[in-house]
């Protein structure tokens, strides 16, 4: 059970630091100090509903054909080789985050429409969260526990995101600080196609 728990805490780890649309949104809320909490709690909500149905949806669909299981597992695992290789070309690279300014304080209902559309609209979310998260949650022994992992570690991602933005925003400007979180990005990403393939 605490192997499938942690599989799925370090996957979706590996998956949500990576700066993009979510975090780079969820990031400028928290330091406009604009409703960041509620949109941190919404991304969570959204990340296990969506971690949940891939990895419940696609087990019973696996668990019926050995082939799918198998295009699921190398498929999974040459996105994870391909998802960490771009992790670490970005740490090779110059990169920041570039704060929005602030244009006023919006309704707490258009912020999290917002947060919904980024969350939602999003393409990689569906190729991320439900088919690979969900593909690989399928093969635990424990997909709950699994499920439980990934909705962790994006509990843990978002509420440090919302609580520690302007704390951390000098820090978060570093270009140093994001090479080496893509770096630790591409280590979870090659160490999980590993034990993918291996297995």
């Amino acid at each position: 059970m605490w192997q499938s728990y942690l599989n799925g805490l370090l996957v979706a780890f590996g998956l949500i630091m990576a700066i993009g649309t979510q975090n780079a949104f969820v990031l400028a809320q928290s330091l406009r100090r604009e409703h960041h909490l509620p949109v941190a709690m919404l991304c969570v909500f959204c990340d296990a509903i969506l971690v949940a149905a891939g990895v419940f949806g696609l087990a019973t669909v696996l668990a019926q054909n050995p082939t799918l299981l198998a295009v699921a597992r190398w498929g999974g695992a040459l996105f994870l080789i391909w998802y960490g290789s771009k992790a670490l070309i970005r740490a090779c690279s110059k990169q920041s985050l570039q704060q929005g300014e602030g244009q006023g304080l919006r309704s707490r209902r258009a912020v999290l429409l917002s947060a919904l559309a980024v969350t939602l609209l999003n393409p990689h979310v569906y190729l991320d969260t439900v088919l690979l998260i969900g593909s690989l949650g399928a093969q635990q022994t424990v997909p709950g526990a699994y499920v439980a992992g990934a909705a962790s570690a994006s509990l843990i991602w978002f509420s440090t995101l919302a609580l520690g933005a302007a704390w951390l925003a000098p820090w978060l400007a570093r270009p140093g600080t994001w090479r080496m979180l893509d770096l630790m990005v591409a280590v979870m990403m090659f160490a999980v196609a590993v034990q993918l393939i291996v297995s």
